[in-house]
């Protein structure tokens, strides 16, 4: 599955929120809120994906080694604000019919 744009998810959201009748400036600025939290979750990863779990620090003279990187914790309060605001929103995930694994009964 190919990765979403930042632009094809907003979007998506404002989509969502017209086709729920939901309007107004302060919707649409909890949108924007929601983008920079996603771009931040972004950088979050990359980072994750760049270091790795665990990052080495040099505190000076003998103070030094590893310890967990600190954008693991961040990125699960990001995805956790994100989820709060799309139920700010009003806006729920798809639901599909089918079995667990995504196969559709016939």
């Amino acid at each position: 599955m190919a990765k979403s744009t930042k632009q094809e998810i907003k979007s998506d959201l404002l989509d969502q929120l017209e086709r729920n009748g939901t309007t107004g400036s302060y919707y649409l600025d909890l949108i924007d809120d929601y983008m920079s939290l996603w771009h931040t979750k972004e950088m979050l990863i990359g980072d994750i994906e760049n270091r790795g779990a665990t990052v080495s620090y040099n505190n000076g003279g003998d103070q030094y080694g590893t310890k967990k990187n600190d954008s693991i914790d961040q990125l699960l309060k990001v995805n956790k604000q994100m989820l709060v605001l799309l139920d700010a929103i009003g806006i729920k995930p798809v639901q599909t019919v089918g079995d667990p694994d995504g196969s559709e009964e016939m």
